[in-house]
C-alpha cells in the first residue's frame, strides 16, 4: 500500500459508498468520519447557508497506487455524483 485515497461525499449517500468499497477486492478496509465543507456555497440548504458549512462524510483508504483508476472509475456508476476524491502518496505506514 503506497497511496491514500480520500473520498468526500454527502452523508445521505454514505451507504452506497460503503457498499461499493466493501465489494472491491483491492480494498482491505477503510476509515470514515464526519467532516464540514467550507467555501463554495452552491447547492447548500438554508441551514448550511446560515452556518457557512456543508455536512460531508470523508473516507480514507490505503491502496496500491495502480488500483486508483479502477476504484475511482466505478464511483459514478456505483455511488453517484457530488463525490470529491484525491490521492496522496504514503511514504511509510505500519501497525503494531
Amino acid at each position: 500500500m503506497n497511496a491514500l485515497l480520500t473520498i468526500n461525499r454527502p452523508p445521505a449517500l454514505e451507504e452506497d459508498l460503503v457498499d461499493y468499497l466493501l465489494s472491491l477486492e483491492s480494498v482491505d478496509g477503510f476509515t470514515s468520519y464526519d467532516v464540514k465543507g467550507h467555501g463554495d456555497h452552491v447547492n447548500l440548504s438554508i441551514a448550511e447557508q446560515v452556518s457557512g458549512r456543508k455536512n460531508r462524510k470523508q473516507f480514507e483508504i490505503l491502496i496500491d497506487s495502480q488500483d486508483y483508476e479502477a476504484i475511482v472509475g466505478g464511483l459514478l456508476d456505483s455511488v453517484g455524483k457530488d463525490v470529491l476524491f484525491w490521492q496522496s502518496a504514503i511514504q511509510k505506514h505500519g501497525q503494531t
